[in-house]
């Protein structure tokens, strides 16, 4: 009988050992991120095409719709689309107008994320300019944040907001020297710089086993020259040294055998030439006007990059939605190639604010404007995102190596909801990804660095 119950046991801890085949798990997002990255020489991007080599790539990384920073982060990290996530856009709508208010608060999120359930399995997390990160269950956690106030300096909220307290300057004093707004602003390529050395003194010094982080400064260069540009090329060197600062902080931690790297994005980028305002189509139709301290409206849309979104302040309002698809489908036939209308179902299909009555995805070019005023349709110039997640461009990438992982493995095509069951699954923990599926083509059966 003992024997029967040891071997039970052992069979149990074995199989605990093998499932979690990587002790830690590094999930870095590039902004803007695209596969041509590490699909193409052009790039100055050895780390990424060494790491490809090493292990899982996609040729390209489906997203959600809107194709912007907070609802990708969020997907990222919980495996569900903003429908069930409930992180719609980057900044919440607002009916009387915007606030410059963004979804920073991690109790906005309405499902679990692996941050909770790493913590709830013992796990230690961290980390560092994550989108909707601010009073989240991490234990070294420095998250993207600023003030509505413009006379704040932009990372002082980031200080206050740093856990445990403290963390912000025991960083500054050991890995990064004193930072202000330049140094830490995504128009400088030493703000992905001395992120990651943030990341490397957390790897070191605590060895978290999940540790999230944001690199920034490649979108904000996309969005100024499109898809490229001097400013692109530089920001897209400059993250890939900051990803190699962070497997470098893992030799030196002496855990990088024992650690599997994720290198993801939110959404990729497309040029734009025109922007269309659509609100302007309501103003003239009398369904939304402004004043300095007021709005009146029956209907609106909410922009978000490439997107917008119709909101009826009476969400049974049948009348004035039908007037708003009767204004859309009197346009000129030269103005109503530019976009397509998504109706209600679909938004539901592709997981999307279940508060919109319809939306407007327009063709790779135009960008969305919530303009209220002058002319409907304007012209525009370098990139940006937020697009229906329907063609190439606008996809963003995938690596994963390390602990755990396959080599050499190529995926055609996934979501971006996948990611999470990854890491999870990498990690030994149980997760519950709503709308995430795991491909265990990407995981390796080595059992020799699970049992490290």
């Amino acid at each position: 009988m003992k024997k029967i119950l040891f071997a039970i046991l052992l069979a149990s801890a074995s199989a605990q050992v093998f499932a979690q085949a990587a002790k830690h798990v590094i999930i870095i997002s590039i902004d803007g991120f695209r596969p041509d990255f590490y699909r193409e020489d052009k790039w100055a991007t050895p780390t990424l095409h060494k790491l490809v080599t090493e292990g899982v790539s996609a040729d390209g990384v489906r997203g959600v719709f809107p194709s912007v920073t907070y609802p990708s982060h969020t997907t990222i990290i919980t495996g569900a689309k903003p429908l069930k996530h409930g992180i719609y856009y980057n900044s919440p709508f607002e009916p009387d107008g915007a606030t410059g208010r963004w979804y920073w608060e991690t109790s906005l999120i309405k499902v679990p994320t692996l941050w909770d359930a790493a913590g709830k399995a013992g796990l230690k997390t961290a980390s560092v300019y994550w989108p909707v990160s601010v009073g989240a269950k991490i234990d070294y956690n420095i998250p993207e944040f600023w003030s509505l106030d413009k006379n704040v300096e932009r990372y002082s909220p980031q200080r206050a907001a740093a856990t445990p307290k403290g963390l912000f300057e025991e960083i500054e004093l050991n890995a990064t020297g004193k930072l202000d707004e330049e140094k830490l602003s995504s128009d400088f390529s030493s703000a992905d710089e001395n992120g990651s050395r943030m990341v490397a003194y957390i790897i070191k010094k605590y060895k978290p086993n999940l540790l999230t982080f944001h690199i920034f400064a490649v979108d904000h260069a996309e969005h100024g020259e499109g898809r490229d540009g001097e400013h692109v090329r530089k920001a897209v060197a400059g993250a890939d040294h900051a990803v190699n600062n962070i497997l470098e902080a893992l030799e030196q931690a002496g855990i990088k055998d024992s650690t599997a790297v994720i290198v993801t994005g939110d959404h990729g980028f497309a040029n734009i030439h025109t922007a269309i305002a659509p609100n302007v189509w309501l103003a003239q139709n009398g369904l939304y006007s402004k004043t300095a301290d007021k709005a009146t409206w029956k209907a609106q849309f909410h922009t978000s990059g490439a997107a917008a979104f119709l909101m009826l302040k009476d969400a049974k309002d049948q009348k004035t939605l039908a007037q708003v698809k009767a204004i859309l489908s009197a346009l000129p036939e030269s103005q109503k190639k530019l976009f397509r209308v998504v109706d209600r179902a679909e938004l539901d299909r592709i997981g999307t604010d279940p508060n919109v009555a319809l939306a407007l995805a327009p063709v790779e070019g135009i960008a969305m404007s919530g303009s209220l005023t002058g002319d409907a349709i304007k012209p525009a110039s370098g990139g940006t995102h937020g697009f229906f997640p329907d063609f190439q461009h606008i996809q963003t990438g995938f690596i994963v190596a390390g602990a755990g992982v396959k080599k050499n493995v190529v995926l055609p095509l996934i979501g971006l909801e996948d990611i999470a069951p990854v890491a999870a699954k990498l990690l030994g923990i149980t997760f519950n990804a709503p709308d995430g599926v795991l491909y265990p083509g990407i995981l390796s059966a080595d059992k020799k660095k699970s049992a490290e």
